[in-house]
């Protein structure tokens, strides 16, 4: 086999079925667009079933196979409904991507609301949107790999998974508690099923998306606030991630490339991780 052609066998997924929670996002859509034109069978899973829709009719314009459904990661029956309908379509998963996941602003100190203060619904809703639901698609998803003994899971950390941030403190547990559980899930998974089962975490820095828009941007003047402003600052490369940086890492741990790799967290930060601010 010639280099070539090596290379082109460690970073092939043409042909598999991916799905991806969260689909319909900035960062999910981006992902979903990638593996699509990698020759992967994209299921778009979002909340709202338009928003799925719209990116599956893109990459099914662009000549890419995709499937966007309606889908509550909390919801055990709505994921299973989900999974009936995408292997009615492509057949069995091979790739999970663990996208869904979100913060809400009740959940966020601020002058007006103090740490006491935040509303308990809201710190619940963050948890269970960012780990049950992460831990209940990997249950859903991820039987039929542990009965095919093959499959990929990469789920979607962030920063907060490694250093807590201020002010968004059911945000950053949750999202620590989605780095522990990757490890846990690798080994168990490894152990308890197959070794070519491989579970991996990306933790993207600091990205302007519609969630955190209200804290990192000023709606007056356009510009940062005070806290964007912080985080660039602290960010080597001296700005804010885009949804395209990070599909080098996706492709990398979704492909044979990344056969041996399992249990692991990759920052995709700019540097935001490395830098201690002096």
């Amino acid at each position: 086999m010639s280099y070539e052609s090596q290379l082109q066998h460690l970073f092939n997924v043409e042909g598999q079925t991916a799905v991806i929670t969260g689909g319909s996002g900035g960062l999910g859509s981006a992902m979903a667009y990638a593996l699509a034109q990698a020759g992967v069978k994209v299921a778009i899973l979002s909340r709202h079933e338009e928003s799925s829709r719209n990116v599956a009719e893109k990459i099914q314009a662009q000549g890419g196979s995709a499937l966007g459904l309606a889908c509550d990661v909390v919801d055990r029956t709505s994921l299973e409904q989900a999974l009936e309908q995408i292997i009615r379509t492509f057949g069995p998963v091979d790739i999970l991507v663990n996208g869904a996941g979100g913060n809400h602003p009740s959940a966020t100190t601020s002058p007006e609301r103090s740490f006491f203060d935040l509303d308990n619904e809201a710190v619940d809703h963050v948890f269970d949107l960012n780990f049950s639901g992460t831990l209940k698609c990997c249950q859903v998803f991820g039987r039929g790999m542990a009965e095919r003994k093959q499959g990929c899971i990469i789920n979607i950390a962030s920063m907060n998974s490694l250093r807590p941030l201020t002010r968004i403190p059911a945000y950053s547990a949750s999202k620590a508690a989605i780095t522990n559980f990757t490890q846990w899930l690798a080994v168990h998974m490894a152990q308890e099923y197959s070794p070519a089962i491989r579970v991996n975490a990306i933790a993207p820095g600091f990205f302007l998306t519609n969630q955190n828009r209200f804290m990192l941007t000023d709606e007056k003047t356009g510009g940062f606030t005070a806290r964007g402003e912080t985080i660039v600052a602290h960010t080597p490369m001296h700005r804010l991630g885009e949804a395209e940086d990070l599909v080098g890492t996706l492709l990398w741990l979704a492909s044979p490339a990344a056969t041996f790799v399992t249990g692991i967290v990759v920052p995709v930060d700019g540097g935001f991780s490395a830098f201690s601010g002096v």
